[in-house]
């Protein structure tokens, strides 16, 4: 049998293993277990176009991106200046780009990834992968493993499950029946960064792939300039994701096409133009793209100028919960302390995207989840040191 840790770490991606790191720097015996065959495989896949990893921008700014008040405290004391100054301690420079969001110089997250684990291993961290956590045993914590069913009753336990999307990397929700059962609150997963279904006609199946580029995305009141692609199921993209929120509630998408030109300018520039021009010349000449003009003819046939600034794009739906980037709902936070210790079960903490909170991409996520990882790992830590040490 394996021997008993003293803590504990369930799931090694982002918030464990910063829990765990928190853990190792105050001399704590830590065990970090996941159930996949390699570690943090979310973050190496969300790091595969450019690993971003916070945004830089004031503070009120930054925290308003979340809807949650329970972080604030949470992301005071680790937040963008501390991610940053983090990834310099590991030996990865990072830059701002011009939108704010904050990337390594190497833009990928495995270097990052390889140099954090060097350092945890080097604190004496173990890391056991293929363990799949199975729920409770009484008071202990059960497990399938490559050498069988293991059972430990550690004295901290953090669990860092993720939330329920991208099942295949890991994050598959499974262990919410455990925690309900034992008497841990726990509301209902909602989609989030997600993008929404679209009945397409066959059409527009030439600009699948294809970005939508200087537009206006409107939501009801809400408005954001960004852009989007087109795929085979509907939209997405980081435009989209800047307003999920309200598309999810009911809104329908809206385009402005033509964001930097007023109204009565586009008709004064088709005023001008030649009476025998097509449609479409004439929607390129005022700017628009092929894959615009395509969305016009799609949804604006009848009258393809008459929807320039408010093209409305009609949605099917979010897509399924296991595609989205993140989700809403998780443990909520009458269930737990301030220190993100269960209040069911004293002694197991929980961080990361297994708590009810949600914010847009953009380093948004990540920050939060080494941030509730951190400030659970330190809150683990200081029960050691504040009990006798077992001898």
């Amino acid at each position: 049998m394996l021997p008993q840790p003293e803590a504990l770490v369930i799931g090694a991606g982002p918030a464990g293993l910063m829990a765990a790191e928190e853990l190792a720097k105050a001399g704590v015996q830590t065990l970090v277990v996941d159930a996949k065959p390699t570690v943090a495989r979310k973050f190496l896949m969300a790091g595969k176009s450019g690993l971003n990893v916070t945004k830089d921008e004031d503070w009120e700014t930054f925290v308003s991106r979340y809807d949650c008040p329970h972080l604030r405290p949470i992301l005071r004391d680790f937040g963008p200046k501390e991610v940053q100054d983090w990834c310099r301690s590991l030996g990865q420079e990072v830059f701002t780009g011009s939108s704010g969001r904050v990337f390594p110089v190497a833009m990928k997250a495995s270097p990052l990834l390889r140099a954090w684990l060097n350092r945890l291993t080097s604190q004496g961290l173990e890391i056991r992968t293929r363990w799949r956590w199975t729920g409770f045993d009484g008071p202990s914590l059960t497990f399938d493993t490559p050498t069988g069913r293991q059972t430990l009753a550690p004295k901290a336990t953090i669990l860092a499950l993720g939330g329920a999307s991208w099942s295949r990397l890991g994050s598959d929700g499974a262990w919410v029946p455990w925690l309900r059962e034992e008497g841990v609150e726990i509301t209902d997963w909602r989609p989030a960064n997600m993008g929404f279904r679209v009945d397409w006609s066959p059409h527009m199946a030439p600009f699948f792939g294809q970005p939508v580029k200087g537009v206006a995305l409107i939501a009801g009141p809400h408005r954001e300039r960004g852009e989007f692609v087109i795929s085979a199921k509907g939209v997405e993209g980081g435009g989209i994701y800047s307003i999920y929120r309200y598309l999810r509630d009911a809104y329908t998408l809206a385009l402005d096409l033509l964001p930097d030109l007023s109204q009565y300018e586009i008709t004064r520039r088709l005023s001008k133009m030649k009476p025998g021009d097509s449609a479409a010349n004439k929607l390129r000449k005022l700017g628009l793209d092929r894959t615009q003009v395509a969305l016009v003819m799609e949804f604006s046939r009848a009258d393809p100028f008459a929807q320039l600034k408010h093209l409305p794009i009609p949605l099917q739906g979010p897509r399924p919960l296991d595609e989205a980037i993140s989700v809403a709902g998780g443990i909520t936070w009458d269930a737990l302390t301030p220190d993100l210790e269960l209040k069911a079960l004293p002694g197991i903490f929980a961080a990361g995207e297994m708590l009810d909170w949600e914010a847009p991409t953009g380093g948004y996520l990540l920050t939060a989840s080494w941030a509730t990882g951190r400030w659970a790992g330190m809150a683990a830590a200081r029960r050691f040191q504040e009990a006798p040490s077992r001898t």
